[in-house]
């Protein structure tokens, strides 16, 4: 089976500057029973390319429309019985309607939106049926989704995603005294009621110190400054990585006793949670959307997920040293278990042999007598 799994426009999939969306991709794919047969399809232009012997690469600064053109080439040669788009929905949709008789499959990361009137309703139901089957990465994400568009019940399934613990472990029984904070500079992450919390609790803890991997630092840098002037005055106490690359962001999950994910909103899953998980570090978790997927019975939960709730849990996990190392060796077996590639790509192999089985029985089927 020949399967193209095409990333968004834009991407470079460079495993310098590798997003979590990228990660999934790679990950499932190394550890799928077909991945002698998988080609990923990305813009040329990475330094350090993730795949460079199984990548069909694309021209990268064309336009929408120059762009779609170059995708629909490379897969028109390829010839791939199976094509998965990761996330982004009408440059997806523009490609499969290009290219009839294959497998076409939305392998959606975050949330959808709901539509903001009827024309957009109308625009998004068309363009979701361009695919035999919608991926989401969490129960919770496909519900939300369809209490909006209730007509795509058989196509939308779940496959949750995976963690190699392995890329991301550290020892559970022997971290730093380190809080720490990952994620994108938006208010909707929680960036600013984790700093009101870390101030609150370093106060109450002078041996304590805080760390925060911050991305897209620069889009959102005006909203986020005077957050972070907040914990200036504990000077090197705090770490703060303004749009961290991911080996920056490994090395400190692998330090930390304690991460924070205050989302304010309902998180598809929460890959920063499963991360977390697996370096050996307690959680605190916002628990909206999938985040109680990702971690389970392995988290403490705080919601609304504002400083005096967060202060609170920080401190109880910063006097319990016990408590907090079983958490983190629990939590840590458990995505391991849970969450593993090999039983994630097993799920997205046995989908993708199920649609090819039912194309294949579709195409043979004779026509009736007229």
């Amino acid at each position: 089976m020949k399967i193209a799994v095409v990333l968004p426009r834009g991407s470079l999939f460079d495993v310098s500057k590798i997003n979590s969306m990228e990660r999934v991709a790679l990950t499932l794919n190394h550890w799928s029973r077909f991945s002698a047969d998988i080609r990923f399809v990305c813009e040329d232009g990475a330094a350090n390319p993730a795949a460079p012997d199984q990548t069909l690469f694309v021209p990268s600064g064309l336009g929408k429309r120059g762009h779609t053109a170059a995708v629909v080439a490379a897969l028109e040669a390829f010839q791939p019985d199976v094509i998965e788009y990761h996330q982004q929905l009408a440059g997806a949709a523009d490609i499969a309607r290009r290219l009839p008789g294959r497998v076409h499959v939305l392998y959606r990361h975050t949330r959808f939106k709901p539509a903001s009137n009827l024309i957009y309703r109308w625009r998004y139901h068309a363009r979701l049926k361009a695919f035999d089957r919608l991926i989401f990465v969490s129960k919770a994400a496909r519900e939300e989704f369809l209490r909006d568009y209730p007509g795509f019940g058989a196509a939308a399934v779940v496959i949750c995603n995976p963690i190699d613990v392995e890329v991301w472990r550290g020892d559970a029984g022997k971290r730093e005294n380190l809080i720490f904070f990952s994620g994108r500079t938006l208010e909707e992450k929680g960036v600013d009621s984790f700093c009101a919390a870390l101030a609150e609790t370093l106060d109450q803890a002078p041996d304590w110190r805080g760390a925060l991997m911050l991305g897209e630092w620069e889009r959102n840098r005006d909203w986020a400054e005077p957050h972070l002037r907040a914990l200036d005055r504990f000077g090197d106490r705090v770490e703060i990585h303004r749009s961290a690359s991911p080996d920056q962001v490994i090395a400190v999950a692998r330090r930390a006793a304690i991460a924070v994910v205050p989302s304010r909103v309902a998180e598809a899953l929460g890959l920063t949670a499963l991360e977390a998980h697996a370096a050996g570090a307690a959680l605190i978790s916002s628990g909206r959307g999938g985040l109680r997927e990702a971690s389970g019975p392995h988290a403490i939960y705080v919601d609304p997920p504002e400083a005096d709730g967060l202060a609170a849990a920080m401190q109880h996990l910063v006097r319990h040293d016990a408590e907090r190392a079983d958490m983190a060796r629990e939590a840590q077996a458990f995505v391991a278990q849970t969450h593993a590639p090999a039983l994630r790509a097993a799920e997205l192999d046995d989908l993708r042999l199920r649609l090819t089985e039912s194309r294949s029985l579709a195409t043979r089927r004779p026509r009736p007598a007229r």
